[in-house]
């Protein structure tokens, strides 16, 4: 159904005069006429007739009426709900519990405004797609992973580098130390039981297991993250990495322990994915924010896989 042929319709029986609602339509008294009669031809019904005190509604007119004006607010109500501005910028975090989230939260307590719409997708290939199909306004990953190519349009930016620490239960070779080297992880076994072939965490994870000699033991089933502390915890041998930033609580007894990792320290590379001809004005907040609220990387040097050198894109 012409919605522009409804509208005009509505104009009609409001202004009570084809003449006054071609003024307020700012058009001819001829295309009213042929917009009116054309919805009436649709419709297989008079909607309307002319007398001497102007246009009348015929008793179908009337039954129409209602439903023509509900038509216009639904219309109106689809195009606010992708005009710029009016609708949620949607983000994908990967986690709700991780420190993107809390980025996200950041950027929402200097924005108080702005309505948002978290969304949680699994791997680089899923939310890359997801941008770049509009499903999404962005996300946070890390780019540039063997195979994990960014498609025409969509852009990168580095916003987190993000310090890793190694975690371990009490027992523990290294549970005491204040600090220790890559290096020193050599021969170690690392639990991470998420680790899922072909995602950019695992290539990340893989790459640095060659650099520095430890073993990623990816043996599951992955339970989240209340089992691998319980585990973690109770073993002398396996510890696992965690953000320098990511939120975790524990039971007091578990004494669980994050030993930070220098000289250098592995960061992952999180950066921000947008499509360039995204109009959504908080996109653009949300960069500036990200931007200026980017950390300073730790002294002592940094190590990332040779694929994710932290440089801007796009």
């Amino acid at each position: 159904m012409n919605i522009t042929a409804v509208r005009t319709f509505v104009a009609v029986v409001d202004a009570g005069q084809f003449q006054d609602a071609a003024v307020d339509l700012s058009v001819t008294p001829q295309a009213v006429s042929k917009r009116v009669a054309a919805l009436e031809k649709e419709l297989g019904v008079l909607l309307l007739v002319r007398d001497a005190r102007g246009a009348r509604l015929t008793v179908d007119g009337q039954a129409f009426l209602p439903h023509a004006r509900g038509l216009l607010r639904a219309a109106e109500r689809a195009v606010a709900s992708v005009r710029p501005g009016s609708r949620a910028l949607r983000v994908d975090v990967i986690g709700r519990q991780l420190s993107l989230a809390g980025l996200l939260r950041g950027f929402h307590r200097a924005h108080p405004g702005t309505e948002l719409g978290v969304v949680t997708l699994f791997d680089s290939d899923t939310a890359v797609a997801a941008v770049r199909d509009g499903t999404v306004d962005a996300t946070f990953r890390a780019v540039s992973a063997p195979g994990h190519r960014l498609p025409p349009g969509v852009a990168a930016t580095p916003v987190l580098d993000e310090p890793l620490h190694l975690f371990t239960g009490p027992g523990h070779p290294y549970a005491d130390a204040p600090a220790i080297t890559p290096a020193q992880l050599a021969g170690h076994r690392i639990w991470m039981p998420g680790n899922a072939p072909g995602t950019e965490w695992t290539a990340y994870y893989d790459a640095m297991a060659e650099a520095f000699g430890f073993v990623v033991d990816t043996v599951g089933p992955d339970f989240g993250i209340e089992p691998l502390l319980d585990t973690i915890a109770g073993s002398t041998t396996l510890a696992t990495f965690v953000s320098e930033q990511t939120p975790l609580v524990w039971p007091a007894e578990h004494a669980l322990r994050r030993v930070p990792l220098v000289d250098p320290t592995p960061v992952y590379p999180h950066c921000l994915i947008w499509r360039t001809d995204n109009p959504h004005p908080s996109l653009a907040a949300l960069r500036d924010h990200l931007g200026a609220a980017r950390p300073v990387l730790p002294e002592g040097g940094v190590w990332v896989p040779e694929w994710s050198r932290p440089t801007d894109r796009g």
